[in-house]
């Protein structure tokens, strides 16, 4: 054997050490991979009744909204009504009662001034004068 043949040989010994050092950790990556493609398959698996209660839920959740929406827009509706009974209400009754209310409370004025002894009208004439000095 010539020295060229040993080196050949010693780097041929080296090159089968370097490739069984290389294919153990490629053997035990192959393993991994094959533990997660299990481990997927069965999340996979247990994601699908997940999926279909969590639809299930959101149709509840939606036909309730729904409901919800309804409720609402009659409060709507009510609430609308409400202000403009009450408007009409105001409109209509709220300047004569307001007038009947202070017609009732003048009369009762002048009739507690009358029976005190004292004149009404030159009771009030006589407060105007002292207010506007």
């Amino acid at each position: 054997m010539s020295a060229g043949q040993i080196a050949a040989l010693i780097a041929a010994i080296a090159f089968v050490v370097l490739v069984v050092l290389l294919a153990i950790p490629l053997l035990k990556l192959g393993r991994t991979l094959d533990e997660a493609t299990v481990a997927i398959r069965k999340a996979h698996e247990g994601s699908a009744p997940l999926l279909v209660d969590a639809h299930t839920t959101l149709n509840s959740v939606n036909t309730q909204l729904e409901r919800v929406d309804g409720i609402t827009s009659n409060a709507k509706t009510v609430t609308s009504n409400v202000s403009v009974l009450t408007s009409l209400f105001t409109a209509t009754l709220g300047g004569p009662l307001v007038r009947a209310a202070a017609f009732s409370y003048g009369l009762n004025k002048a009739i507690k001034a009358r029976r005190a002894g004292r004149d009404g009208g030159a009771h009030s004439r006589g407060r105007r004068r002292g207010r506007k000095k």
